[in-house]
């Protein structure tokens, strides 16, 4: 399985910590972010993974040199920012064919199994399967509604007055023929420009366990104080 870890992003809500290194490379636990995303697709059976980089690219390449073992990384430089869609069409011949890849996003915090998420998207065989958690403050992401089977009724990107409280988690499970659903150029969004598409077609799969946004000085504070004493470590 291949999958795509999004990690080019400026981080501009985490500065100053984010003026010297990327936000997927800020520690938690002593351990870089990128390395837990790493760790826990190894551990789903990813045996590819493609990072896409922007924001002072060198760190992460520096890094990702020092590491042993699976998974196998490759890193796809974006001069400018293409967006998360707009970096899986980029990159649409290493995905091409029949098999499912995952694309996640680099600057969430969870213990959350891939396999689950895997598992669900095969056994549903589903254009896309997509992640969600319950946010204290849904109107901040990708608000979700789903029927009793698990398919997708609704989204809708950062709405004024969300209807649920069931917020896009960032980990999805794609066919490779969900590529066609993005027309036009970057940059293109995931949840602008490609969810929207997948209404009544798409599944969703509640996270249970720790999940964290680390989009902000306070939420990176917080992660932590959470990671190291996380009941369920």
């Amino acid at each position: 399985m291949k999958a795509f870890l999004l990690a080019a992003g400026l981080g501009t809500r985490l500065r100053p910590i984010t003026d010297t290194i990327p936000k997927c490379m800020v520690a938690i636990d002593g351990q870089p972010l990128l390395d837990i995303w790493l760790d826990a697709l190894d551990r789903a059976g990813v045996d590819e993974v493609t990072v896409n980089l922007h924001h002072l690219p060198d760190v992460v390449r520096r890094h990702v040199a020092t590491r042993t073992g699976p998974p196998a990384v490759r890193m796809a430089f974006e001069p400018q920012l293409l967006g998360s869609a707009g970096t899986l069409i980029a990159n649409r011949e290493w995905v091409d064919g029949d098999e499912p890849f995952l694309a996640c996003n680099a600057d969430n915090l969870t213990d959350f199994d891939l396999r689950t998420l895997i598992k669900a998207h095969r056994e549903h065989d589903a254009i896309a399967t997509l992640t969600v958690f319950r946010s204290e403050r849904p109107w901040t992401g990708g608000v979700v509604e789903v029927d009793a089977d698990g398919l997708i009724t609704g989204f809708a990107e950062k709405p004024a007055h969300p209807v649920s409280d069931l917020t896009n988690a960032g980990m999805y499970a794609f066919h490779p023929k969900v590529l066609d659903e993005i027309d036009g150029g970057p940059p293109k969004d995931i949840g602008f420009d490609l969810l929207p598409r997948l209404i009544g077609r798409a599944r969703a799969v509640l996270v249970d366990g720790y999940f964290r946004d680390i989009g902000t000085a306070d939420s990176y504070r917080r992660a932590r104080e959470e990671w190291p004493v996380r009941a369920w470590k």
